[in-house]
């Protein structure tokens, strides 16, 4: 009976755990809808507070928003996610990339979903949108993303300077002519000739030669996009001004050092006075708003050409004056799990209802802080004028600033819609560096840049006489050769003769225990190895099959693109053949240092490695700051020094073409504590009877290096140049995050080229031959120390020794 009841209790207990969890099972799971890209802190409670209102109207929905990538989404981790089958439901995307994105298919058009939805309260409606903004989301006749926010270019001006250079604040530069000559009025010098104040700077702010163009009538793209035009004309005129500007004050280096001690919120030049006038969005009030709303300040139009601003030949009946405009937009990723969802969330995020909750709670929280509120400006224009008049800020020269902004949007330029938008914007901000530094004249440069355009535009609309990669080919001759290289390996082996019971079992054993590493190391490291060396052959987006092209991507990377890949290399070789032998000879001196029997010898050794340590893009953080050419700690001493006492000006280190490798030097420098172990070992494993019988023949100091020291630690110098040899061909960490490749591509290495070509223009086979052929270059390298080694590397061990 005893057992009975237990039993019985028992399915009791096993009956109300399944009761609850099947009531727990009734309740439906919510949707996660993640949104990707947001991360606008000026506008963080507004958007928060449109979120919370969602989901309260949506209880079966939660939003989870991600700030991927600084200002929107990062392109690699879209692609991988997209790839992956895994994409988020919205992104926040940088609206001149949506074309290009569209062109790869990974974004769905919304037609359809426009269409249906038109005739609802908050529908989205092409006509309720600035036709910049619209347009730029359009590809080939699709919308494939919705206009979020709009930003068009006005120039600002500080009042208060304009005072101080007998200059009338009323009448702000209205052409080229008055702008230059407005700029050498309100720039102040130091006495070592530096800058203390500058007037303008043409590239400082948001303007690029994409304004100046557009204010000449210069086009990039042909109207139905299949021919870059970067070179034409009216654009050249434009560059010829801009390298004219910056000539009038000391040249694009001076003026690129003064700009690196430009910081952000608070400190914004403008802000503090260091610059007199900027071209920047119209929702750059915003900032004057929050960090100094008492600046006297005034803004106007961005200033002409003068024939332009008076009407004159070419442009006689056009606008008088341009500016053009950019932001970000909404799109739903190809492969979307929640795609209702996704679009409803859209269009509360557009409608006119949910604009309002944003500017009143985005408000209530400015206020609450002390801080002036400035609506930001959507690319609705119908929601932006009702918006404008509930919300403009009571302050005359904030809200003068954004209406003249608003004015301007309805005729405003926006960047050409192209596959080729990354690369045409990379190019032209290419041609405008070699131009002004006088690498290149402007002809020339936008000549080079229209190339490298209209060679990528080519080779897309080439695609269909390629066919897509057959995998049965490579994949046969692979296992065909995975064969051989078995059989080779079995007869090996069984041609060591027969094994006793205990040695097959030691070796399988062995193999056993060995398993897990060569199957990680076949599956993860050769499997992508070889799948690189297939796909250096192929024309391969990721997003798209891989298309058969043989040899075209060595051809390009030899010929057509042989610039790029030979400045690489020639930085490369540049920082090895400087960088590595300093490098071990300053960490050979500080080992030796370190060998040497004092007291708190453990805490020296301790200080010289800690930098070796150090995280890279921390160490690159500190060293931009440490070799800043205006405030850093260097040039800092430098003036109180070398420049007080012999008149010595201090280098320009990253600003320019010229210092900015040795820039990339004296920071790995820092880092040579990390080789000081092995140099150790090696000083610590010279025999001390060498030192004593170098002693007794009477040997100095020079002479015991030279003839016993050195010697004996000849594998250690081997060993670390080749290592070092390697290191800086794939060096790629500092130049990423300190330069960029930049000034003039004076920084721009093999792997930074190979990163840039995979992850900015998703182009993976050209990424796999750069790839290939660094291989190459760092194979025969390493097969020429080898051979040379043998005549000068000495090992006690060997015969004859």
């Amino acid at each position: 009976m005893i057992v009975f009841r237990r039993i019985g209790l028992m399915l009791l207990l096993l009956i109300s755990v399944f009761a609850v969890v099947g009531c727990k099972n009734t309740q439906p799971e919510k949707i996660k809808l993640v949104l990707w890209g947001p991360i606008f802190t000026e506008r963080l409670k507004g958007l928060q507070a449109a979120y919370d209102e969602f989901e309260r109207r949506h209880p079966n929905v939660e939003i989870q928003v991600l700030g991927m990538g600084a200002g929107g989404t990062n392109s690699q981790k879209l692609m991988t996610s997209i790839v992956g089958k895994v994409p988020p439901d919205v992104v926040l995307q940088d609206r001149f990339t949506v074309g290009e994105w569209a062109a790869r298919g990974a974004f769905m058009p919304l037609n359809h979903l426009i269409e249906r939805d038109r005739a609802k309260p908050d529908g989205i409606r092409r006509e309720e949108y600035y036709k910049a903004a619209w347009n730029e989301a359009v590809y080939q006749g699709k919308v494939y993303a919705i206009p979020e926010d709009i930003d068009d270019r006005i120039l600002y001006y500080n009042r208060q300077l304009f005072k101080e250079a007998g200059l009338n604040p009323d009448r702000p530069p209205r052409t080229w002519d008055e702008l230059l000559d407005y700029s050498k009025r309100l720039t102040k010098y130091r006495k070592d000739g530096g800058f203390e104040r500058i007037g303008f700077i043409p590239l400082c702010g948001n303007s690029w030669l994409y304004l100046f163009s557009w204010q000449t009538d210069g086009q990039f793209m042909s109207k139905d996009c299949r021919k870059c035009t970067l070179d034409n004309p009216r654009t050249v005129e434009a560059l010829d001004y801009l390298v004219k500007f910056y000539d009038e004050f000391k040249g694009v280096q001076a003026l690129n050092s003064f700009a690196l001690g430009f910081k952000g919120g608070e400190l914004d030049p403008f802000l503090t006075g260091q610059i007199a006038m900027k071209i920047d969005c119209g929702n750059y009030v915003s900032n004057i708003a929050r960090y100094n709303p008492g600046l006297d300040f005034g803004s106007c139009p961005p200033p002409v050409p003068k024939d332009r601003y008076e009407g004159k030949g070419r442009y006689k009946g056009e606008l008088k004056f341009i500016t053009w405009s950019g932001g970000f937009s909404y799109a739903i990723p190809r492969g979307a799990k929640h795609v209702q969802q996704s679009w409803e969330l859209i269009e509360w995020l557009k409608s006119e209802e949910c604009t309002r909750l944003i500017h009143k709670a985005q408000r209530e929280y400015n206020v609450s802080t002390g801080r002036l509120y400035v609506p930001w400006l959507t690319a609705n224009s119908r929601v932006n004028n009702i918006m404008m008049r509930e919300f403009a800020p009571a302050n005359a020269n904030l809200r003068d600033a954004q209406q003249l902004a608003l004015d301007m949007l309805p005729d405003s330029r926006f960047r050409p819609v192209t596959f080729a938008s990354i690369r045409l914007w990379d190019e032209h901000s290419r041609a405008t560096d070699l131009a002004i530094n006088h690498k290149e004249t402007s002809q020339r440069a936008l000549f080079l840049g229209r190339k490298v355009v209209q060679k990528e535009i080519d080779k897309v609309y080439a695609k269909a006489n390629y066919s897509d990669l057959n995998w049965k080919y490579p994949l046969g001759v692979t296992s065909f050769i995975a064969i051989i290289i078995c059989v080779v390996v079995v007869w090996a082996y069984r041609k060591k003769g027969p094994m006793s019971r205990l040695a097959r079992a030691e070796n399988t054993a062995g193999y056993l225990f060995a398993f897990p590493w060569i199957f990680g190391f076949v599956v993860f490291t050769l499997g992508p190895i070889i799948v690189s060396l297939i796909f250096s052959f192929c024309d391969y987006d990721v997003l798209h099959p891989a298309k058969w092209v043989g040899v075209a991507n060595y051809a390009n990377l030899l010929i057509d693109d042989r610039y790029f890949m030979s400045k690489a290399m020639f930085n490369a070789a540049y920082l090895a053949a400087f960088g590595l032998p300093l490098g071990m000879l300053i960490s050979l001196a500080a080992a030796m240092l370190l060998n040497t029997k004092v007291r708190a010898m453990n805490w020296y050794r301790t200080i010289y490695y800690l930098p070796s340590i150090v995280p890279v893009v921390a160490s690159a953080v500190l060293w931009i700051w440490v070799l800043n050419p205006e405030y850093g700690l260097i040039n800092t001493a430098w003036r109180a020094t070398f420049t007080a006492w012999f008149h010595i000006a201090p280098p320009l280190w990253l600003a320019s073409e010229y210092t900015s490798k040795p820039a990339l030097i004296v920071m790995s420098l820092w880092g040579a504590g990390g080789g000081i172990i092995l140099w150790l070992a090696g000083l610590q494993g010279i025999s001390r009877q060498l030192y004593e019988a170098a002693d007794i023949d009477g040997a100095g100091w020079w002479c015991r290096l030279w003839n016993v020291t050195i010697p004996m630690l000849t594998p250690y110098i081997f060993f670390n140049l080749i290592m070092g040899t390697i290191g800086v061909l794939q060096s790629f960490d500092a130049q990423y995050i300190m330069t960029g490749g930049g000034p003039v591509d004076s920084t721009t290495v093999p792997v930074l080229y190979l990163f840039n070509n995979a992850f900015n223009y998703f182009k993976m086979g050209y990424a796999s031959a750069i790839a290939w052929l660094l291989f190459t270059v760092i194979l025969i390298l390493t097969l020429v120390h080898l051979k040379v080694a043998k005549r000068w590397v000495y090992y006690e061990n060997e015969k004859g020794g």
